[in-house]
């Protein structure tokens, strides 16, 4: 998963035979660009919605797995808390989002929730707080079938990422968002304040540019300085072995002269002797 990433690439199938909860189904390839659904439940997939009245048996274009509501809505279940432990990115979390007078026009009450995988939220918040100044904040868990939710179903303003991540608003409340059908465009306008808040429209264009997506591989100069790289480290690695072997071959040959003498440098010094004796015993016998 990267932030800020432009996605795309190849789409992947789940093996069929990984014993995975939704083996077969196929994931990956969406881009940063398809990222925006709109305030319906099941939007946001580039590829693979099928019916549009369940969201149940689609893919996961951009790798993870949607949002699930109480009541089973739209067939969500089958994503639901059963599956929360191996849910990618980590358990569903709320994050509350507010900031101050100082940087922004905004009243007291005016607070937005963002809601997905807690790894998706972590980095996001950074992002949050540098671009939107943002109140620093912990995520939470959050059970989207608790009755007392901080924020239910009908206070979604925007779905993204294949309505895996959600942005929401007690202020807001969508008369539309029950009816099962995510290629509805229909919902309650939002609110004055809301519609209007620079605030709002900043945490959704940073939703937007920066929320994880799988990305595609590395190609290009970035795949060619890996490519480098790893070259490298193998010659490197070649000339090592080779230094060292032709240090080995010349103690084995300093070992071997030395057990097994060269008869030719042998003879060579023997005579090498004798010439130094016979010139000690001319220089003894000067008169």
């Amino acid at each position: 998963m990267d932030h800020w990433g432009g996605g795309g690439g190849k789409r992947v199938q789940i093996s069929k035979d990984s014993k995975h909860p939704f083996e077969g189904r196929t994931f990956g390839g969406a881009k940063r660009k398809e990222i925006r659904g709109t305030r319906a439940f099941g939007s946001g997939y580039p590829y693979g919605t099928g019916n549009q009245s369940t969201i149940a048996r689609r893919p996961f274009p951009f790798g993870v797995w949607p949002l699930y509501w109480d009541q089973n809505f739209m067939e969500a279940d089958e994503y639901g808390p059963l599956y929360d432990a191996i849910r990618p990115g980590g358990l569903i979390a709320s994050v509350p989002l507010r900031t101050t007078t100082a940087h922004f026009n905004v009243t007291e009450n005016e607070v937005y929730y963002a809601i997905g995988d807690r790894e998706s939220l972590l980095p996001l918040m950074i992002s949050y707080v540098t671009w939107c100044h943002v109140t620093p904040a912990w995520p939470s868990r959050f059970d989207p079938t608790a009755t007392n939710a901080t924020v239910k179903l009908e206070n979604v303003i925007q779905y993204f990422r294949g309505s895996s991540f959600a942005l929401a608003t007690p202020m807001y409340n969508n008369s539309f968002a029950r009816i099962p059908d995510s290629g509805t465009t229909e919902s309650s306008p939002l609110p004055e304040l809301v519609e209007h808040s620079p605030f709002r429209k900043c945490l959704d264009g940073v939703t937007e540019n920066a929320l994880a997506i799988i990305n595609k591989p590395p190609t290009g100069p970035i795949a060619d300085i890996l490519i480098i790289v790893f070259t490298s480290t193998w010659l490197i690695s070649l000339g090592a072995a080779v230094m060292i072997l032709y240090a080995l071959v010349g103690i084995l040959y300093w070992i071997r002269g030395c057990i097994f003498p060269d008869p030719a440098i042998e003879r060579r010094r023997l005579e090498a002797a004798r010439e130094a004796r016979r010139q000690e015993t001319t220089y003894e016998n000067y008169p």
